[in-house]
């Protein structure tokens, strides 16, 4: 998730279901939605409401599509895509309300979104790849491989190694690019030295702060160790054989025509939004952001997803070891306070619950995953099996990991598919 400030991103009310006939409505496989706030936009008529796709395959769970359809009439999302899997495969697919309210294009369950910090944890998992080749460890020093870390000093002058563990879990006190620095790279190199000219905020290993410039030099370690561009690497490792075909940092045209509309809300409306700049696929030549770049649909991260609750494999063939699955979802920040919502600590680039509460009370123990800044959610538990994922595009979420959304969807996963 993203600090939402003028330079960087960060990322309630649980939907009632107030009538039968919405639970009817979506379990016939169908989605008929409230109305959205006439003020958005345009009124919308009975005739407009959307329906599921027909060429959703899996089974859909009515509880879910019911809760959704409450967010989409109570004005807190445009739409929604939500995903259900297991070891075996997908539980649960469906999509209700809108990809775009001006036009009343209804979302679809293969709709493209920004899913901006549900970056991390792919690159995370790229450099698992690497240790696993024996070519890099999350041990060693990140000087090893950029030595514009060498002088790294807190501001009494103290020189202090920050290693690749540290990048990974935002332990690093690294400080930000500007958005000078950002706005003008245009490959990961550019943004060295940059920020790496300032002081480190504190001791590497003794705090946790969220740090965007520390998932962008991993990046470019992936790029150093493998000789490949970051794109190329992750198209290679991850996409490709794992059959996402969809996740990209560079929509093509055909793709950007598939994008949800950005919303943000003001009052009760809903209004459109832009992506951020770094983000924008418009923008030309725009570095590839490892702390937030991609663009994907819940299929093709449910493919990520399940290969990482399959212990690193999926249809027979292995992108991880399982000792790399369990280093990268198992907690390292001990006691330290992290991430965005209570109860959690951090492994090597995702979030991990230590003590299930609040927005995280319906996972188990050990169960971890990453949200993005406008509102997308994937979270892995491994003790039961599932993995929740969720799409939407709303751009000012209070808190989008603790948003009435996320608590919503999550709960209503819980009722069995009937």
């Amino acid at each position: 998730m993203f600090n939402l400030n003028p330079i960087w991103f960060r990322p309630t009310r649980l939907g009632i279901i107030t009538t039968c006939s919405l639970l009817l409505l979506a379990s016939c496989g169908q989605t008929h939605n409230a109305p959205v706030n006439p003020t958005v936009n345009s009124p919308i008529s009975p005739t407009d409401k959307p329906t599921i796709s027909p060429t959703v395959k899996p089974a859909v769970n009515p509880a879910i599509n019911a809760a959704m359809s409450t967010m989409v009439s109570q004005n807190e999302i445009s739409g929604a895509v939500t995903l259900i899997a297991n070891n075996s495969g997908v539980t649960h697919l469906s999509a209700v309300g809108f990809a775009d309210l001006a036009s009343k294009r209804a979302m679809q369950v293969d709709q493209i979104v920004w899913i901006a910090s549900m970056t991390k944890p792919i690159t995370a998992a790229a450099i698992m790849s690497l240790q696993d080749a024996g070519k890099l460890s999350v041990n060693d020093p990140v000087t090893k491989y950029l030595p514009e870390f060498a002088n790294l000093a807190t501001e009494d002058g103290t020189k202090h190694v920050v290693t690749l563990q540290h990048l990974l879990t935002h332990t690093s006190g690294v400080a930000e690019s500007t958005n000078e620095e950002r706005a003008q790279a245009k490959q990961l190199a550019d943004l060295f030295p940059g920020f790496t000219t300032e002081p480190l905020k504190f001791i590497p290993g003794s705090r946790w702060s969220y740090s965007q410039s520390g998932i962008n030099s991993l990046g470019r370690i992936i790029e150093v160790v493998s000789g490949e561009s970051y794109p190329s690497y992750l198209q290679k490792t991850f996409f490709a054989p794992l059959g996402m075909v969809d996740t990209t940092f560079y929509p093509d045209p055909a793709q950007q025509a598939r994008l949800a509309t950005v919303y943000k809300k003001e009052g009760e409306e809903l209004l459109p939004a832009k992506l951020p700049t770094d983000y924008d696929p418009t923008n030309i030549g725009h570095y590839p952001a490892p702390n937030g770049g991609l663009f994907s649909t819940a299929s093709d991260y449910a493919r990520f997803c399940r290969m990482l609750l399959n212990n690193g494999s999926l249809d027979g063939r292995t992108y991880l070891s399982p000792a790399a699955v369990k280093q990268l979802s198992t907690l390292t920040t001990g006691d330290i306070k992290t991430g965005f919502t209570p109860g959690n600590g951090w492994g090597l680039g995702v979030c991990v619950v230590r003590e299930p509460q609040g927005v995280s009370e319906f996972l188990s123990p050990g169960s971890y995953g990453h949200g993005g800044a406008y509102g997308t959610q994937a979270w892995i538990d491994p003790n039961n099996h599932l993995i929740y994922i969720l799409f939407v595009q709303r751009q000012n979420f209070a808190n989008s990991d603790n948003s009435d959304v996320r608590k919503a969807f999550q709960a209503a996963a819980q009722t069995k598919n009937n």
